[in-house]
């Protein structure tokens, strides 16, 4: 190989390097993709929506880095994150991570009675609206079947929800949807520990999440370090098994505020 040769392949040796190191900078510090796998946040999120995660919101900790490889203890640059917002977070049995709306801070209670949210003691405020419809087939690359208020549905039939606006204490509104009476509904009395976090989805009668410990694969109290960012926008959005199906392409989700 001549030297001309040598350097060609030197220099595009250099620029693949540079652009990982780029890239990984982006990723730990300031934006991680991610990918909605489930139906636990619903009808705020649907599978197959994909985001940019805002690591700058919360700070950084161990978490922040692709497998917990950050040499940091505790958080840097830490800020607290606010009631309402929809975090991912890593989980702290299975190692995943987790997209679910933060519902309770340090020191709150929370409860669930009959599928209403009561924070230190005082209902929290819904209002109708209406129901939330999608087809009864499979969704995503994993192929998840929808859960209905209305089951049995068969394929291809409409799988319906009931949808409520529910406002949080500092004026946060985010719709929840319900399917009916299930074990969740009606919780004890939590109380958030300090440097801890509450989580719920809101899709709350199909979501493994703090009102569940995480011997049994829920989230239980969420320790600060565990938060990896605030999901703010829904960059873009497939309804199909895969990205590359655009015709599943939903265009009316694209550069979406999460809210």
């Amino acid at each position: 190989m001549n030297s001309t040769a040598k350097d060609g392949v030197m220099e595009t040796v250099r620029t693949v390097f540079w652009a990982l190191v780029i890239a990984g900078v982006f990723r730990t510090l300031l934006f991680q993709p991610f990918w909605i796998p489930s139906g636990s946040m619903k009808d705020t999120l649907l599978i197959g929506d994909f985001l940019f995660v805002n690591k700058m919101a919360y700070g950084y900790s161990r978490y922040s880095c692709p497998f917990s490889a950050c040499p940091i203890s505790g958080r840097l640059f830490a800020s607290e994150p606010e009631r309402g917002d929809v975090v991912v977070f890593r989980h702290p049995g299975t190692g995943a991570d987790f997209i679910k709306r933060l519902i309770g801070l340090p020191g709150d209670t929370v409860q669930m009675k009959d599928g209403v949210l009561y924070l230190n003691g005082q209902m929290v405020p819904q209002e109708d609206a209406g129901t939330f419809e999608e087809i009864m087939e499979p969704q995503g690359s994993q192929g998840n079947l929808p859960r209905c208020a209305n089951e049995p549905v068969g394929m291809g039939g409409t799988c319906i929800s009931e949808r409520k606006i529910e406002t949080l204490p500092n004026g946060v509104k985010h719709d929840v949807l319900n399917l009916g009476n299930t074990a969740a509904d009606n919780t004890p009395v939590f109380s958030v520990p300090a440097g801890h976090y509450f989580f719920m989805g809101d899709n709350r009668d199909n979501s493994q999440d703090s009102r569940f410990p995480v011997s049994v694969g829920g989230v239980g109290m969420l320790p600060a370090e565990y938060l990896i960012g605030r999901a703010d926008r829904i960059m873009f959005s497939s309804a199909g098994k895969s990205l590359f199906y655009f015709w599943t392409w939903r265009g009316d989700r694209f550069f979406k505020a999460v809210n």
